[in-house]
């Protein structure tokens, strides 16, 4: 199983910005693809997930109004919609999948991720 994380860049307080991962691999049965991030110097931590066939949402209060997550089955691509960034949002962004199911209430702890991308660097700066 891999994914591919993408789409990062620098872009200007207030803008908007799509990232972009792609789960290949064995993709018959994943269950949940989630994003987290980890800004300079702090702990990596769960802003979004979706599970894949019942499409259940999930928001940190940071990010809840202005993210959004979306999947695309057909491509086993998950989506993360950025708008009205912040210069706190600045971090690297990693996607992960699970295939043992989720626990909704702990969607945010990474041990319930079983695969993990690489990250892509998200810069909000003026």
């Amino acid at each position: 199983v891999q994914l591919q994380a993408s789409g990062g860049g620098l872009v200007q307080p207030g803008g908007s910005l799509r990232i972009s991962c792609a789960v290949s691999g064995f993709t018959l049965s994943y269950y949940a693809v989630g994003w987290f991030r980890q800004a300079p110097g702090k702990e990596r931590e769960g802003i979004s997930c979706i599970t894949i066939e019942s499409g259940n949402t999930y928001y940190a209060d940071s990010v809840k109004g202005r993210f959004t997550i979306s999947r695309d089955n057909a491509d086993d691509t998950v989506y993360l919609q950025m708008s009205r960034l912040k210069p706190e949002d600045t971090a690297v962004y990693y996607c992960a999948t699970t295939y043992s199911g989720l626990d909704g209430a702990n969607w945010y702890h990474q041990y319930e991720y079983d695969y993990w991308g690489q990250g892509t660097l998200v810069t909000v700066s003026s």
